[in-house]
């Protein structure tokens, strides 16, 4: 977690340890002691930890508390901050549903399809997404949606030409772009060793997305 500049500015050696703080608080309900924070920052010894204690103490940040070695506290602005940090980091994720293989004739969103769910920037995307598709075979290698990568998609039933879709064909999900003519509808593959694919009148055809951004899957996992 990035937290926020106090005035004066620190260095970003205070903000480390400003989140370390924060962070054994958080878990443990008491801040670190001198040796902890030398400890987990690679200090050689304890009176670095103080040096930068002071430091952070005379910009106002914390305060230091004589004859325990755990006499650290956040200042009431400090946390305020980070409180407010928190609630904005919050606020600019998205929680999206990670859709795995999609069962026959079963909406995309049915919750057995959830792999998992995961929580990403909101400004990745341009347009909203509502769920993560994971990506089977490369039939759009040549515009770089890859086998394995996790598509964003935004729920849609209509898309114009040109616009790469998640569309439902029968019994199955598959990305393309989409192209309707007066009289046909055509899947167009991005790889030349895969085919177009012409919908059938006779045979069921949805629109269930519209791709709006791609996560390469191994930046995750």
């Amino acid at each position: 977690m990035d937290l926020p500049l106090f005035p004066p500015k620190l260095t970003a050696r205070q903000q480390q340890i400003l989140e370390l703080i924060q962070s054994a608080i958080a878990r443990t309900g008491a801040p670190p002691t001198r040796a902890e924070i030398a400890n987990t920052l690679g200090f050689k010894s304890a009176n670095a930890a103080e040096e930068h204690l002071q430091a952070l103490a005379r910009k106002g940040a914390i305060e230091l508390v004589s004859g325990t070695s755990r006499g650290i506290r956040l200042k009431s602005d400090t946390l305020r901050s980070i409180n407010e940090s928190r609630l904005q980091n919050m606020i600019s994720q998205l929680a999206l549903p990670l859709i795995g293989r999609v069962a026959a004739g079963s909406p995309i969103l049915a919750q057995e399809h959830v792999d998992q769910t995961y929580h990403v920037e909101a400004s990745m995307f341009r347009h909203k997404p509502d769920y993560l598709l994971k990506v089977r075979g490369m039939s759009m290698r040549d515009i770089g949606i890859l086998d394995g990568d996790l598509l964003a998609v935004q729920s849609a039933t209509d898309a114009k030409n040109g616009q790469i879709v998640v569309a439902r064909l029968g019994d199955d999900v598959t990305v393309k772009r989409y192209r309707r003519t007066k009289n046909l509808i055509e899947l167009l593959p991005e790889n030349p060793d895969y085919p177009t694919i012409v919908v059938d009148p006779e045979e069921s055809f949805a629109i269930e997305g519209l791709a709006v951004g791609l996560i390469r899957n191994t930046l995750l996992m």
